[in-house]
């Protein structure tokens, strides 16, 4: 799953690939919107863990990633 999220006063998105569902994904973005908790935390597919303070989430985009295009062909 391509998850961005857009981070207030910061210049770029932070963008990964999460082994979570939309589902599971949606419900921290809302817990962390709700006050339940005060920081958005994601798993993205290497392990890595991604926390952003929620008070400063400005949005998250949730999507299937893009297939990737390989080898040479007509635009």
């Amino acid at each position: 799953m391509e998850v961005k999220i857009g981070v207030q006063h910061a210049p770029r998105e932070i963008a990964l690939e999460s082994g979570q569902s939309a589902e599971e994904v949606e419900r921290l973005v809302a817990d962390a919107l709700a006050g339940k908790s005060q920081l958005l935390s994601l798993v993205d597919e290497h392990g890595r863990k991604v926390l952003v303070p929620a008070d400063r989430l400005a949005y998250v985009e949730i999507g299937e990633p893009a297939p990737r295009k390989v080898g040479f062909g007509a635009l």
